[in-house]
């Protein structure tokens, strides 16, 4: 039986209706006791399986998510429900909630229409409407299930890879073909990957099956394996990360000796740095730049939650204590239109849409956490339509006495924990590998859970890892269980899953699908046998499911079993270092602007009040507001500052009561400088990162750096040499500065392909963008510097040189103009200068901006 409550205010004009639709038999008292739990009776009334009536409407419009989407409302009625009754659901039965507007403005359906399309993001929600009459006639809306239904066979299919290399070229990028003659989604496996696929099973003497191809292409993928950045470029035989960012850190590391800081450096989940004698503090920044441009909430939501899980997935496990967020999107304000198909059918969601969603993905995302978020930017520029970036980061907590080398080992079980498996993810990781496009699939987009996720984090950190119940932990991001138990195979040298044992969330998902989606909320384990027990009882007992799909062995093979048949089989090595090296080349041409030639200035006042309200340098309080920055209560330097609520460029935290240390977070950032100069962008950037730190309180010598390298059109060798220009710089004052690098991403295809509203094609690109976050120690947290004024007597002094140096500033932009001269930074003499001013800090004598 389907049933459906609805929620309503008390109060007559009021035409917002929460509905929750309930498929299961359930008596009147059952419904009654389920609808109090829903309603605040003071303002608030219900109806069960009967229609809310308002004194004047003339339209109903009625919004809810499409099948199999994650709807957290409906699941957390469901846990109500199933502690309220003391009943359980099967797997047919299910909760659902939509929202119902009644319309009292007498307007005709053409409206209507647009109304119902402004309410909704197609690719992840449905939308009905009725008049008055059809609701009166038909006793409301219509009772909807949106359940998934699914028709497969659950079989797996072979791969002819026999084929002419236009063949070969289509299947690596569109994918496997179905059997109906669609495709299932990109594999964004060029025409030299490919052919190594084919080659390999030729040897073997068989085709792949699909979840081999599948499998092969995600662990392949830019997103997951950083080929641009691993790959020779041009005299640089090992590539840009191990030369220039790997070494850097390296020989800093080297150099510093006793005073080293870092504990964890590029091969977990974050890196780690030392807190003080008894903890280590861990950081990792991510981007979920294309799942945001096609849902921003969704695509907002699960980056902040999955980042959340890199803190969960370092060493043993860390505790999030602090979240972090940038968001670089176009002017909310700009109007044009811009579609993914040249029938203008496939709308890209506006600025404004998108900046809305993503704040409040990121919002839910932490505050459901109970993780403050005391730090970010917000950044505009045009280029910026057709793909934002979403940058999303978490500072994690661990004890010193709780880490180990962790290692999955031979004979270990391999325990899923967390969410069930969906359709929702499919082909995120190669989906993110490319530009965005009409061929873009929108099942790549998730909506993540971070309730559930809750119940996981406080179990694993608080309870299991203490007790020792497991050797290895990681992540269930890009790739799902496909990266997650390949990558922690290579500790044991193999694994054997048999994939039928993997909780799904609906019948009937095929098998690739189960192994590469993306589902949220879950974690991979590696239980050793005489732990399990007390492992399940613990997650039992903690209502997180918790289930063995496989063993750790040292057979040398990624090995999937379906119903104790072998799907998949495929040798280590090649899995994750067979792919072909790619030698990449780049082309210097050097941009030059028209050099602006600006009159002398009259009114500086108009010019301040002009620069004030532009959207780089306004405030932001609307978005830090939103965002809990005291709970955990160890906020030190929060986000708005002083008198003014000014929004500050660095936050501070204090995690441990009882310890006399606080740790600093803040970041760089000069996109408008990329196309002058992509050295100079990428110094300046490190610049103020560092600047940021020592201006709060931080020693230089305590400070460490991520990277986060957001390109575009990277088979470019213009754009290439920029990259490599960007990350020379990044050695460079990394080494000045003694400031090593723990943790990155990069996220090389910000591009857009599509159409405008005269369904021209358009490509828009964003500009370079490399996002430098610093993490720094504070020893005396009383010492902490914040930027407002003390005393009305106070002096202001500036350290440094002013010089002409206008290109790709704000004043510029003002003026329609870029220039030429960027600030180019003398790291020497500001190494001398931050440390001199942090010496000059220590004296409580002083007083500090």
């Amino acid at each position: 039986m389907i049933n459906r409550i609805e929620v309503s205010s008390k109060i007559s004009n009021t035409q917002k209706i929460g509905v929750y639709t309930i498929k299961k038999d359930l008596n009147q008292n059952q419904l009654k006791k389920i609808a109090s739990s829903l309603t605040n009776p003071v303002y608030q009334d219900f109806k069960i399986n009967q229609p809310t009536l308002v004194k004047k409407f003339f339209w109903g419009i009625e919004t809810g998510f499409l099948p199999g989407v994650t709807d957290n409302v409906a699941s957390t009625v469901k846990e109500i429900i199933k502690d309220q009754l003391k009943i359980k659901f099967n797997e047919n039965e299910g909760v659902f909630s939509s929202q119902l507007l009644l319309i009292s403005e007498q307007l005709n359906e053409k409206d209507i229409i647009k109304i119902s399309q402004g309410l909704i993001n197609p690719l992840i929600q449905r939308v009905h409407f009725k008049t008055q009459k059809e609701y009166l006639k038909d006793k409301g809306m219509d009772r909807i299930v949106p359940q998934v239904k699914l028709t497969s066979a659950n079989q797996v299919d072979e791969v002819d890879l026999n084929v002419s290399d236009e063949e070969l070229t289509r299947i690596g990028k569109s994918g496997i073909k179905n059997k109906d003659g669609s495709t299932r989604g990109p594999l964004a496996l060029d025409l030299s990957y490919i052919k190594t696929i084919k080659n390999y099973f030729q040897k073997l003497g068989r085709n792949p099956t699909d979840i081999e191809l599948e499998s092969i292409a995600q662990t392949w993928s830019e997103h997951c394996h950083h080929t641009i950045f691993a790959d020779p470029i041009d005299e640089i035989k090992n590539g840009l990360f191990n030369n220039y960012i790997k070494r850097a850190t390296v020989e800093i590391r080297k150099k510093k000796g006793k005073r080293d800081l870092c504990t964890s450096v590029f091969t977990d989940n974050s890196g780690g740095i030392k807190f003080d004698k008894d903890y280590i503090i861990s950081h990792k920044v991510e981007t979920h730049n294309s799942p945001s441009a096609l849902d921003p909430f969704g695509g907002a939501i699960t980056g902040i939650v999955g980042v959340n899980r890199d803190a969960i997935g370092f060493d043993m496990g860390a505790k999030p204590i602090v979240n972090y967020y940038g968001f670089c999107f176009a002017d909310p304000n700009l109007k044009s239109l811009i579609f993914r198909d040249k029938e203008k059918k496939q709308s890209l969601l506006s600025p404004r849409r998108i900046l809305d969603g993503v704040v409040a993905g990121v919002n839910s995302g932490s505050n459901c956490s109970g993780i403050p978020t005391p730090q970010g930017f917000l950044y505009f520029d045009n280029k910026y339509q057709g793909k934002p970036l979403v940058f999303v980061g978490t500072v994690g907590l661990i004890p010193k006495k709780s880490s180990a080398i962790k290692k999955a080992r031979p004979g270990d079980y391999i325990v899923m924990v967390g969410g069930r498996v969906g359709q929702d993810g499919i082909h995120g990781a190669t989906f993110s590998s490319e530009a965005l496009s009409a061929g873009s699939p929108t099942g790549a987009v998730q909506i993540g859970d971070p309730i559930t996720q809750k119940k996981l984090s406080d179990v694993i950190i608080k309870e299991a890892r203490d007790q020792k119940l497991y050797n290895s932990i990681t992540d269930n991001g890009a790739g799902g269980l496909s990266c997650s138990v390949a990558e922690m195979a290579k500790e044991s040298n193999g694994v054997a899953v048999d994939l039928e044992k993997v909780p799904l969330k609906y019948p009937g998902l095929e098998p690739w699908k189960i192994w590469v989606s993306e589902s949220q909320e879950r974690m991979t384990l590696s239980v050793p046998k005489n732990k399990w027990k007390k492992f399940s009882e613990l997650m039992k007992n903690r209502d997180v499911k918790a289930t063995i799909i496989g063993e750790f062995n040292d057979s040398g093979h990624c090995v999937v079993n379906y119903h104790k048949k072998i799907i998949m089989d495929i040798d280590m090595k090649f899995l994750h270092d067979g792919l072909p090296v790619r030698r990449m080349k780049t082309v210097h041409i050097k941009n030059v602007f028209k050099e602006p030639v600006i009159p002398q200035l009259k009114n500086l006042n108009e010019v301040l009040l002009s620069m004030m309200q532009r959207l780089n340098i306004t405030g932001f309080e609307f978005v830090s507001k939103q965002y809990d920055h005291e709970v955990q209560a160890n906020s030190v330097i929060k986000p708005l500052q002083g008198k003014g609520k000014v929004n500050g460029e660095t936050s501070v935290v204090k995690p441990i009561f009882d310890s006399p240390h606080a740790m600093a977070i803040s970041q760089g950032l000069y996109p408008s400088y990329s196309e002058i100069d992509c050295y100079q962008m990428a110094g300046a950037s490190i610049d103020t990162a560092i600047r940021n730190l020592v201006a709060a309180g931080v020693n230089i010598d305590k400070i460490a750096l991520l990277d986060n390298f957001c390109w575009c059109s990277s088979n470019d060798p213009q754009r290439l040499y920029q990259l490599k220009k960007a990350a020379e710089a990044c050695y460079d004052f990394a080494k000045i500065y003694e400031t090593p690098f723990i943790s990155g991403k990069d996220s090389m295809f910000n591009d857009f392909k599509g159409y405008d509203e005269k369904s021209n094609p358009i490509k828009i690109s964003v500009p370079p963008t490399l996002l430098i976050s610093s993490i720094g120690i504070i020893e005396d947290v009383l010492k902490t510097i914040s930027i407002d004024v003390k005393f009305p007597s106070d002096l202001f002094y500036i350290l440094g040189e002013t010089k002409d140096e206008l290109g790709g500033s704000e004043y510029f932009a003002m003026n329609n103009s870029v220039g030429n001269n960027v600030p180019k930074v003398n790291g020497l003499k500001n190494k001398k200068l931050y440390s001199a001013f942090y010496k000059a800090s220590q004296n409580t004598s002083f007083c500090f901006p």
